[in-house]
């Protein structure tokens, strides 16, 4: 028998969520040598850069200061270019290294495996319906928060 909670929708996404971190972080410290947040900033940063550390926070679903302390780390590692906004002093623009690029290129090859794994039990035709479905889920969630939550 299944319960309510079972059946509400942002229990099983929070759910499937907790899940899919719990094998992508072990994916992203085995494949990458990283953990999840700096791979999910080091992803972010290598499609939408360059990228401001508030702009990295959006892209990477993180709050400001993971996103933050990950973008410094990626730095200190040589795998991030910190450098001052041409455009406002006081804010930095976050881009790849060419050693980031390398790994941004393994890590998209990772995020790909994920997802074939986490959605092989779905036909293609399924994958692009639900993508679709979540996409508007995303867009009204945003629409209704303004677009402006972090993480």
């Amino acid at each position: 028998m299944t319960s309510p909670l079972e059946k509400a929708l942002t229990y099983r996404l929070h759910r499937l969520h907790k899940l899919t971190d719990r094998e992508s972080e072990a994916a992203y410290l085995g494949r990458l040598g990283i953990p999840l947040g700096e791979g999910r900033c080091l992803a972010a940063i290598g499609a939408f850069a360059p990228l401001s550390v508030q702009d990295l926070a959006r892209r990477a679903n993180l709050n400001k200061a993971q996103a933050s302390r990950a973008a410094q780390s990626l730095v200190e590692r040589g795998l991030v270019d910190k450098r001052a906004s041409a455009e406002d002093g006081r804010s930095v623009v976050l881009t790849l290294t060419p050693g980031g690029t390398d790994l941004w290129a393994r890590t998209m090859a990772t995020i790909g495996a994920l997802n074939d794994r986490f959605f092989g039990g779905l036909s293609d035709g399924e994958r692009e319906v639900f993508g679709r479905l979540l996409d508007r889920a995303i867009a009204r969630a945003e629409a209704r928060l303004g677009g402006a939550e972090e993480g």
